[in-house]
Formats: structure tokens, sequence, C-alpha cells
């Protein structure tokens, strides 16, 4: 057979799961399926149920390009609904947040209480005729679970319950996220100019962490660091050994010990990785949640959350946000680095100057392993039905990396 030079020359000599098709960022078609395919059907992480203290009070978000409004009930419950009226469909709830014991359409006034039920239809007796009522109009809800205060959200009514799905990727979270109560003290978003994947990817390739000044003398250099192994669970979770981490190489770590999460030694470093986009990093006395809502193939807003002990004293309370300032946060170290790494690879990808992406390391699933990576992308491509190496499914790419291979 006879090949463009310039078209095969820099497909890799791996074997097809050990690298991506950068067109698996950029493509409008892998990502109208990535929607269609996997949001639509897996578990999302919406907020912690601390951002929902009292009855009535709400969070409306977008999930696979989908507005969707989660609720704190009357009696406690929370629930999701699609935050479109029964009536025309208009974006029923347009705050962000806030607290409410009804919803009221501004179209033509159509109005729900916070269990989905349609309470008024503006001039209702012109439905009589064809028979319609409110009883007819409630919201359509959207499949809500809670796991250690974190709820998720699942538009498809057929998936899998959220306990079967997670598996035991969370059981590292149990003890410190799940003794005593918790809530929010830092929520802030950031729009990245990079896909979705390439921020979860950060979250798994622990290779990167040499890219990090700080990470090079508090986690990397720390005793241990590279022989923590990788947990790959079902569905393309992951979970790493936990890891301590040298503060005493970094200013400003006094007071750890004090406040270190239950369950963790002081300097403590977990991490669990749930599919498709979201991350639960440990690091000894705060809780980081990161997820994303992806919004083009190069474009991603990024939703990052600081977890405290709920009801301390504003003097642990003000010591917990610095140690959580100090590294993430929008002015620390961490993210402001994460999110150049990604942008600069989203630039190289977006009008093909890199065809591929390399992740073909083997350690023993030791930390920067990237069989991590290799499995999260076998469930992608099981969802996809198509492989990451070749997201459009290409004969002329699989008739290429035979040759290759």
């Amino acid at each position: 057979m006879t090949r463009n030079a310039a078209q095969w020359a820099d497909l890799p000599r791996l074997p097809e799961d050990h690298y991506v098709n950068s067109r698996i960022y950029t493509d409008p078609e892998v990502f109208a399926q990535e929607r269609e395919k996997i949001f639509a059907r897996t578990w999302k992480f919406a907020c912690h149920e601390s951002e929902l203290p009292l009855p009535g009070d709400f969070r409306t978000l977008e999930h696979a390009g989908i507005p969707v409004v989660v609720v704190r009930g009357p009696d406690g419950t929370v629930r999701t609904f699609l935050n479109a009226c029964s009536h025309r469909g208009a974006q029923l709830v347009t705050e962000p947040r806030g607290n409410s014991r009804h919803f009221t359409c501004f179209f033509h006034l159509w109005s729900y209480d916070t269990k989905g039920r349609c309470i008024e239809i503006t001039r209702e007796d012109g439905y009589k005729q064809c028979k319609l009522t409110k009883d007819d109009c409630g919201l359509r809800s959207v499949r809500t679970a809670e796991k250690l205060g974190l709820i998720f959200i699942n538009l498809d009514d057929d998936a899998e319950e959220f306990d079967s799905y997670a598996g035991n990727a969370l059981d590292d979270l149990i003890e410190p996220m799940g003794t005593q109560p918790m809530e929010v003290f830092h929520f802030h978003r950031v729009l990245m100019q990079a896909n979705w994947k390439q921020w979860h990817e950060t979250n798994m390739e622990l290779y990167h962490e040499w890219g990090h000044v700080v990470n090079r003398t508090t986690s990397v250099a720390a005793g241990g660091y590279h022989e923590r192994k990788w947990k790959i669970h079902p569905h393309g979770h992951g979970s790493l050994d936990p890891l301590k981490v040298e503060y005493d190489k970094y200013k400003g770590w006094e007071g750890r010990q004090d406040l270190t999460l239950p369950g963790l030694s002081p300097g403590e470093f977990r991490v669990v990785d749930l599919f498709p986009n979201t991350t639960i990093i440990i690091r000894a006395t705060t809780v980081r949640i990161d997820t994303s809502i992806p919004i083009a193939p190069g474009v991603t807003l990024l939703e990052q959350r600081g977890l405290g002990i709920k009801g301390e004293s504003s003097t642990d309370r003000a010591q917990r946000q610095e140690h959580h300032n100090q590294f993430w946060g929008p002015f620390g170290r961490n993210l402001a680095e994460d999110v150049v790494f990604v942008e600069a690879v989203e630039r190289t990808n977006r009008h093909g100057a890199s065809r591929y992406g390399i992740i073909a390391r083997h350690e023993d699933l030791m930390s920067q392993d990237d069989e991590i990576m290799r499995a999260y992308y076998r469930v992608w491509g099981k969802y996809m039905g198509a492989s990451a190496a070749n997201p459009l499914n290409k004969a002329a790419h699989r008739e290429a990396h035979r040759e290759v291979a």
C-alpha cells in the first residue's frame, strides 16, 4: 500500500491504547458525541450538600448542554429538574443560586414548587377543552444521588445506580469527608481555552508534577512519592495510595498538624478521579473538588471548591483557608500553572501542529504510570464506540497503524 509520508510520518510506533489522537480535543463531531454518549449517560458531580443548607436553596448549572436546577425541598430532600418550563420551554430559573419556595417562569408566569409540581397556570380555564391540568405539567425530574455530602446527577433514567457506578472508588474519602459535617468555604470558576479532558488528564497524569515549581520540593522529592500505586477501578475511576507531603520544606506549613482532617496523618495527600470529569483531592487540612462544564471543544468552564469542617472556629477556618489558597485557589501556585499547561497543549492541537499525545509510561502502576489514563480512555472508547487513537473510526488510520505497528 502506498502511504502519504506527510500524512503518516508522525504516527507513533506504539500500541493503539498508548497514544491519543489530538482530534479528541478539537473535533466538533467528537465533542457532540461526548455530550450524547458520555455526559448524558454518566453521573455528574453537581454541588456539595452545604451549598443547599435550607429548604428552598437552589443552584443552577448546565450539564451536557442542558440547563438543570438542583434544589432542596421542604422535606429536606435534594432534587434535580430540567431547568425548563413545561409550557413553552423557557429557562425557568435564571439566577445561579438562591432560595425560593417556588419558581415562576417569566414568559407566561407558570409556577412550580420545589418538588417540581406545577402549582399555577395563568388563566388555566383556557385549557379545559383539551383537558390539560397542572398535574400534567410538572417539571422533568433528573436522577439525583448523595454520597459523603457530594451531590451527583444523571440525565439517563436507565443508567445504573450511583453506588454501583462509583463502586469503591470513594473509599479513601470516607473517613476525612464522612466523619464530621463539611462545608464549601471557597468556590470559583475559570474559563479555560482548552478541552475538558485536558484538565482531567492533569489530575490523573502525575508525571506533569515536574512542571509545578512547588511540587518538585513538597511532593515529587518526598519519601515514597514514586512508590505509591494507582488503584484502577471499573467505569474509568482511579484512586492513588496516600502520600505524606513534606510541607516543612514550604513556608507557611505551620499549623497543619492541628487541623488535619479525620483519618489522615499530618501532611497526608489523597486523590480520587471519577469518570468522566471530577476529581476530589485532599491535602492534609482541606478538600478540593474539581469538575468542569464543557462549552465547546476548546472551551471549558472549570469549577473548583474548597471544603473545611462545618462549624469550626473562625481562627481555624482562616488557617484552613490559608492552607487551601497557598496551593489552590485563584492566587495559589498550582491552579495557574495547570491552566498554562493545558492551554499550551490546546494551542498546538487546535490547528494540527500536534497530531497525538503519548500515554505510554509503565511503572508497575506507581504514581507516574500512565495506566490510569489508558484505563480512562478504554472506558471513554466503550462509551464512544471508537478508540481515542482513532476517534472517528477512519479506515485509513487503522490500515496505517497496522503497517507502523
